[in-house]
């Protein structure tokens, strides 16, 4: 059961984080962790990306880079897993350590530098993944190598790639750890990438586009705009910050990278708050960043996303996480008087 699995976590907690991670992805292809025999209330269901989520909870990139446990992981209770960051060749990313547990903060560092096995691999990962998921949507998100990438060339040849094998696909542009990526937000430069993949990828499920906390008011409206006029279905808000809160309190807080968990949240929702002002109905928002009970969930959802992501949570809770945020969630409907999920989407905005 997830709850067991859960109980068993401190015990990854004497290991090293990045081999704590690795043995959790072991034990999730080996079945340990168990399954979520609870089905979703209808009251959590949402219909979008062409999609119906028995759920708005999903699992973030970044967790299964390679696409080895999509089954595993669709069994935990989640209304839908997206997988990678993938690269088109493969690379092993930064030199470690690379991962950080700040305990005290409930929050992550990482500067993992897309490390992963390369497109190839993955595809065929997914793929059987995928079949085996029982219709719970699978998401694939797709970036850039560090040397020798050609962002017009490599993002429309990875989403041609994933295509047949994911519900929707998003283009990391916004991952701090591969030096200049972030410049791909800009508005010149993000236009030429969603028109080469309009041009060269084919048919393809719904596209979006993950983005950075740290956008300017002014970066983050070129954004909305560059997405409605290319194309994109949808925006997910938002990646790891390289800023770093007042009051954090692990003695690790100032090591380099991207942050997330806690300390993140209020910056990740008043971000979506203003790409849900900005986007006024023409894009699907998943809200992500700092996510710990039912209440943050539907704080986000208020804010105008139809979907959410965790994952810094699961690393303090484990997979009984996800059955409890479903719970807590339901409870604050009920509580904030909502009929359901669809119901309290951008309600803050109205």
């Amino acid at each position: 059961m997830p709850q067991l699995a859960s109980a068993l976590l401190p015990l990854l907690y004497t290991l090293d984080p990045e081999q704590a991670h690795g043995l959790a992805l072991r034990a999730l292809r080996l079945g340990l962790a168990g399954r979520d025999t609870e089905p979703s209330d209808p009251r959590l269901a949402v219909s979008v990306l062409g999609q119906r989520f028995a759920n708005p909870i999903g699992l973030a990139a970044g967790f299964d880079k390679d696409a080895l446990a999509v089954a595993p992981l669709t069994r935990l209770g989640f209304g839908f897993v997206e997988t990678g960051t993938v690269t088109p060749r493969p690379q092993p990313g930064n030199p470690r350590p690379r991962l950080f547990r700040l305990t005290e903060d409930r929050a992550v560092i990482n500067r993992f530098g897309f490390n992963n096995g390369g497109i190839e691999a993955y595809v065929r990962h997914l793929a059987a993944g995928r079949a085996a998921s029982g219709g719970v949507p699978v998401g694939a998100n797709v970036g850039i190598n560090k040397e020798g990438a050609d962002p017009e060339r490599d993002y429309p040849a990875l989403v041609a790639a994933v295509a047949p094998h994911a519900d929707y696909v998003v283009i990391n542009i916004s991952s701090p750890n591969t030096p200049g990526l972030r410049d791909l937000q800009g508005e010149a430069r993000l236009r030429s990438i969603l028109e080469a993949v309009r041009a060269g990828a084919g048919p393809h499920p719904p596209l979006l586009v993950k983005v950075a906390p740290d956008l300017s008011e002014d970066g983050l409206a070129s954004v909305v705009e560059s997405c409605v006029a290319g194309g994109v279905t949808g925006l997910i808000v938002s990646n790891t910050t390289i800023s770093r809160p007042a009051g954090l309190r692990s003695p690790q807080a100032r090591e380099a990278g991207g942050l997330s968990g806690a300390p993140l949240f209020a910056l990740s929702t008043e971000m979506l708050r203003r790409a849900a002002r900005l986007a006024a109905g023409r894009l699907v928002l998943i809200g992500v960043g700092g996510i710990g009970s039912g209440r943050d969930v539907l704080a986000k959802i208020r804010a105008g996303a139809s979907l959410v992501q965790v994952y810094s949570a699961l690393v303090f809770e484990g997979p009984a996480l996800v059955g409890r945020l479903r719970r807590e969630l339901l409870a604050a409907l009920e509580e904030q008087g909502f009929a359901s999920v669809a119901e309290a989407v951008g309600a803050d905005l109205r």
